[in-house]
């Protein structure tokens, strides 16, 4: 009988069961991190927070966030830091840089990334935290702006599972569902699946439904038949990219408040490159890419992916 190996693991981590999490820092307090630290104040979290535009600090004080001046003042003392970022940059400049959150938050805390990025970002975030007494979890969302608004966004966590065991009070007070999908960079890899996904039934919705009411379908009936046929989606269902049919959607407010273009356009750019990494196919995944690039071209970057509906609509044969 072969010899049993033992394997001893040394993790530093935090006696937090008889000290409820209460002093929180977030870093990003734009159209996201705004609602979602909001959000984190009205559940009772201490939080204090730190952006570089003062226009969003600003609008943060008003719903009870503190204001700081960086992010080391932001992160002194406190039991967790929340982040919603935009860039694999400037999240890795956040925690690792020399004033960054790694550097600066109190041993035993716990680190909570929301933003999107390449898998390999966590990747390279965690052990560094691990080695300075810190937990860390990726934690991307999904829900948009309406879903941070309303605290019912999805959580997709990578990660260690005690850490996302701890982080289970501050996430359901920013969403309503959490799912621990794995190691560290796993929240990631769900997060860039479902956003490519999104963008191509997005995409695929908005030019069927722009074929069927070019060729007299009444839009609202149209729309009743693909959702209560096997056509039926979120992009039906929720984001229907015809303006006037759901009142919620972004394209019943001309395409504002939602997931911008541009956000698209980058989500998708980082899902090719970690499907080129594994050699994964995704045909469908790459023509969805170049029409958002082409409506982040002509301007559109700002409006709301499912803007693709407008450019489509246009006939460009008719003087």
């Amino acid at each position: 009988m072969a010899a049993r190996v033992s394997r001893c693991f040394t993790i530093t981590t935090r006696a937090y069961s008889s000290k409820v999490d209460k002093e929180v820092a977030f870093l990003g307090l734009g159209n996201m991190g705004g609602f979602m630290a909001a959000n984190l104040v009205k559940k009772g979290f201490n939080v204090r927070g730190y952006d570089p535009s003062k226009e969003a600090q600003t609008a943060a004080a008003k719903d009870g966030v503190k204001g700081t001046s960086s992010i080391a003042a932001a992160v002194d003392g406190v039991d967790v830091v929340v982040s919603i970022l935009p860039s694999n940059k400037v999240v890795l400049d956040a925690y690792l840089g020399k004033d960054g959150v790694v550097a600066h938050a109190p041993k035993g805390s716990l680190l909570i990334d929301s933003s999107t990025v390449d898998p390999n970002v966590p990747k390279q975030i965690f052990p560094v935290a691990l080695d300075s007494g810190i937990g860390f979890i990726d934690a991307p969302v999904s829900g948009g702006v309406m879903g941070a608004q309303n605290a019912t966004l999805a959580f997709m966590v990578g990660g260690r599972k005690e850490d996302f065991t701890r982080s289970l009070a501050l996430l359901a007070a920013m969403g309503a569902k959490q799912f621990h999908c794995g190691d560290s960079g796993a929240g990631q890899v769900a997060k860039l699946s479902n956003n490519m996904l999104m963008g191509i039934t997005g995409m695929a919705t908005a030019e069927c439904m722009n074929m069927g009411i070019k060729m007299g379908l009444d839009p609202k009936v149209l729309l009743d038949v693909l959702n209560n046929s096997s056509a039926r989606s979120w992009s039906t269902e929720v984001y229907c990219p015809v303006p006037g049919l759901v009142p919620t959607a972004p394209s019943s407010r001309d395409y504002e408040k939602g997931f911008k273009n541009e956000l698209m356009v980058k989500d998708l750019e980082l899902a090719s490159g970690m499907a080129l990494g594994i050699r994964s196919p995704i045909p469908l995944g790459a023509v969805a890419t170049q029409i958002y690039r082409v409506a982040q071209s002509r301007g559109y970057g700002e409006k709301d992916f499912s803007y693709i509906y407008q450019l489509l609509k246009e006939d460009k044969s008719k003087k």
